[in-house]
Formats: structure tokens, sequence, C-alpha cells
């Protein structure tokens, strides 16, 4: 069975984005995130999470710490029907302090490895899916794969004007009643 998908950034789509969203107690969902996906499950798509996490790499938290904090957020998610199918998390950075994250990677966005990962674990066809981030970066490796729906979410003015062939909304919610 050929799948939809709608492949979304986390931090500033998700949750606050307060620079490095490591442990759990800096964890906050943005208003109306957990209804918007709630609907996008109900219109067919699976929900996946795509994300850097370089915070990882520089020693601002570990692993564990995103792990733990991914539990919380799947954990509250389910209460609201809109749990992620798969969430991929590119740990990676040129210059990570973290030797073991050092590295040039393609599953870190820009680059498209995580999402040609999600296509092929999850047999999801780009063509009929959609993507959300708040950064022309998160959107340009679905749209290497041929995501033609493709949505900048509160995006600050300098990102639009990076990617001017995304529709823009303020938030999930209103990407999501139009999807």
């Amino acid at each position: 069975m050929i799948n939809k998908a709608v492949f979304l950034d986390r931090d500033g789509v998700i949750n606050r984005d307060y620079g490095y969203v490591g442990p759990v107690e800096c964890f906050d969902f943005l208003a109306g995130v957990k209804e918007a996906l709630a609907l996008i499950k109900s219109k067919g798509y699976l929900l996946v999470l795509i994300t850097n996490q370089s915070g990882i790499a520089r020693g601002k938290y570990g692993m564990s710490d995103f792990l733990a904090t991914t539990a919380y957020m799947q954990q509250i998610l389910a209460l609201h029907h809109a749990r992620l199918d798969a969430v991929y998390c590119c740990p990676h950075h040129p210059q990570a302090e973290i030797s073991l994250y050092r590295k040039k990677c393609n599953c870190r966005k820009p680059l498209p490895g995580l999402f040609e990962k999600a296509c092929l674990e999850l047999n999801i066809d780009p063509a009929v899916s959609a993507a959300a981030g708040d950064r022309a970066r998160d959107l340009e490796g679905p749209r290497s794969l041929g995501v033609k729906k493709l949505a900048l979410i509160g995006a600050a003015p300098n990102e639009c004007a990076s990617a001017a062939y995304a529709d823009r909304f303020p938030d999930l919610l209103s990407f999501a009643k139009n999807l």
C-alpha cells in the first residue's frame, strides 16, 4: 500500500523553539498543534517528524534527553489521537563538540537523507505528500523528492523570501485546515 504523509519539522512547528530544546522541561507544545495533528491524521496522512538536533552534537543535551522528550511528546499526542507515525532525527554537525556526531551526513536538513529513508521504510509517495517547517531548509529535502505541498509555518520574513515556492501559514492548525 502506498502512503501519503506530512513531513514535519519539530522546533518552531510542533513546540516553542528556545534554541536547543533537549530535556522534557524545555518542551512546550505550540497552541493548536495537537488538534492540527489529529486533523491531518483524520485526512489519511501519516505524520512523520524529521528533525535536526545539533544540540546533541554540540553537547547541549544527550540523545537520552531527545528520546525522553520524544516519548513525552508521543504520550501527550496519543491522548489526542495525534501520535506521530515515525520520528527521524539527525544528531550530527560538521563542527560537533562530541566527536561521535562530528561529520557531514546526508541526513542533516536541508539534505534529503531522512526524507528518503522515511519514504522507503513507510512506503510513502512524495508526490501525494506534504511538508511543513518554519525554515526554508526544512522544505528543501522534501521538495527535491517531488513533494508539491510545501508550507512555512509561522516563519520570519527572510525565511519566506528564501522559500517563495511554499505556502505560508501562521500556525500548524491553519495549515491542517487547508490541507
